[in-house]
């Protein structure tokens, strides 16, 4: 049997060394940036694209004003919005982004409907603030309310929950006692 000799590998030259030092941290900072930086920047594109979609829809509610319908039953009990049976001449309008979820409504009732909607909501009509809106000028204007009108008698009232639960603004139009318009904004924060 023939034994095989190689000659020695060649030592590397300093040179040499620095350069492959060079390489391996070029490759470990290259690294380091595709396994952090990749994730980080697809963070911040999907936060600036669920920023403008809040922005489209509250664009488009300005545009459009509410849905005249009513909203489905998983959206009623996700807001806490308990519409009364029999109520007339409902709408809606959600608006949602990365942090806060709102959800407008408003229809026309019944003095025992709107009774029903606030013991559902879990106060009463005695929580009702007469002279006071409690939905401000920049949400009415989402969704084109006018809570400045000087002949309607307002009563108002909010409703607050612990969180995850949504927080409800109410805000009653009594000028007609038979025939009360509700407005309700519900705010839901993560």
């Amino acid at each position: 049997m023939t034994t095989v000799t190689r000659p020695p590998a060649p030592t590397p030259t300093g040179n040499e060394s620095r350069r492959r030092m060079l390489v391996r941290r070029s490759l470990t900072l290259l690294t380091i940036v595709l396994l952090v930086g990749i994730p980080a920047g697809y963070l911040l594109v999907s936060a600036e694209q669920s920023r403008e979609s809040g922005r489209d829809k509250e664009a488009d509610a300005k545009a459009t004003g509410l849905r005249d319908r009513w909203p489905s039953l998983v959206k009623r009990r996700i807001f806490e919005i308990p519409i009364p049976d029999g109520a007339w001449r409902v709408g809606y309008f959600e608006t949602s982004n990365w942090k806060t979820s709102r959800f407008y409504v408003q229809f026309r009732t019944t003095p025992d409907g709107l009774d029903e909607f606030l013991q559902d909501v879990g106060t009463d009509r005695s929580a009702l603030n007469d002279g006071e809106v409690t939905i401000d000028g920049r949400h009415a204007d989402v969704v084109g309310w006018n809570f400045t009108l000087p002949d309607r008698r307002w009563a108002g009232l909010t409703h607050r929950n612990t969180p995850p639960r949504p927080t409800q603004s109410i805000t009653v139009d009594l000028s007609e006692p038979l025939k009360p318009w509700v407005y309700v904004v519900s705010t839901s924060t993560p």
